[in-house]
């Protein structure tokens, strides 16, 4: 951290701070009254805390000219007070104690949350397991998504989200190869699905978070994530991919069929399962319902153990959390 710079997990109700923390989620709200104020989310790689700022004037616009000035970055200089409100740490400060700072990719590191795990050793058990695949044409397209460097870096770093599972850096990488590790303890279970299909359709089904998704200003969506997301924009790169490796071949129907490119960007866009959590189509082949479950169980069980924080000491229950419909207990239950 830099010098000065106070850690949010350290942070004690009822003190002074400072140091650059990253800006996220920023809005103009209103009081009942109906006077402008600030909120957003300071975060560090150590967690984070609500902020709120009360002394933005009483015109809107200036308020909103405000938020865009310390928006520019994604990180801000802060000084502020601290306060325990309903059971959580929140920051108080004034709009002239927070300005705009840039940050170094060294920096970024103690800024925002990363994976715990190693980059190098991950992306190397995604690369194995993708070896172990079979069927040539299929093996052909996992080659070529591995022979995009710059693809490969995003991928390394992404998170999976800005919020909810894996919103971490390294969160894509991670996420994507625990569900490659998990595939391959179950799939001898279920003989007859194409275990091909699924390696293939589980790497390449969030692939496109990385277009999706920036985290050089924390973790927000791009216009292409606003605008397109990345079922679809994974479906489309997969049909370009497939064209790629069929080219030059005597039959290329032989060596990837079209049947096994449409299964494969039929997971691309039913992956997220129910059309009110962004599937493009309900999955429709049992490799497909197969990467949905296996997806789902990742993320709501690394998102209910990122939120319970079994080892932070705080309230028994979470508050409620609307993507699991409930409050976490935070209590191990053999400890």
């Amino acid at each position: 951290m830099q010098q000065g710079h106070e850690k949010i997990e350290d942070l004690k109700p009822g003190a002074w701070f400072s140091g650059i923390y990253a800006f996220q989620n920023p809005q103009i709200g209103a009081t009942r009254a109906g006077k402008p104020y600030l909120k957003a989310i300071l975060r560090d790689a150590t967690g984070e805390a609500s902020l709120r700022c009360w002394d933005v004037g009483e015109d809107p616009r200036k308020a909103e000219q405000a938020l865009a000035r310390l928006s520019e970055t994604g990180f801000v200089q802060i000084s502020g007070a601290t306060e325990n409100f309903n059971d959580a740490l929140q920051i108080k400060c004034q709009i002239d104690q927070m300005e705009a700072v840039h940050v170094g990719p060294e920096e970024l590191k103690n800024l925002l949350p990363s994976t715990t795990q190693s980059i190098d050793g991950m992306f190397q058990d995604v690369v194995d397991l993708l070896a172990s695949i079979e069927h040539p044409g299929v093996k052909a397209l996992a080659d070529a998504y591995l022979a995009d460097a710059a693809l490969m870096s995003n991928f390394r770093t992404a998170p999976a989200a800005t919020a909810l599972h894996h919103a971490w850096i390294g969160g894509l990488l991670e996420h994507t190869s625990t569900l490659l590790k998990l595939a391959d303890r179950m799939l001898p279970l279920y003989p007859h699905l194409s275990r091909d299909v699924v390696l293939l359709g589980l790497f390449v089904h969030d692939l496109d978070k990385t277009t999706e998704l920036t985290w050089q200003k924390g973790f927000e969506y791009t216009a292409e994530g606003n605008l397109i997301g990345h079922l679809a924009a994974g479906a489309s790169r997969l049909g370009l991919m497939a064209a790629q490796v069929r080219h030059g071949h005597s039959d290329p129907e032989e060596f990837l069929p079209r049947h096994t490119i449409l299964a494969l960007q039929h997971i691309l866009l039913s992956h997220h399962n129910l059309p009110e959590h962004g599937a493009a189509k309900r999955p429709s082949t049992p490799e497909a319902i197969f990467v949905a479950m296996l997806d789902n169980l990742d993320a709501q069980t690394t998102l209910s153990l990122t939120l319970a924080d079994r080892d932070r000491e705080g309230s028994t229950f979470t508050d409620r959390v609307w993507s699991l419909e409930t409050r976490l207990w935070r209590v191990h239950p053999t400890n």
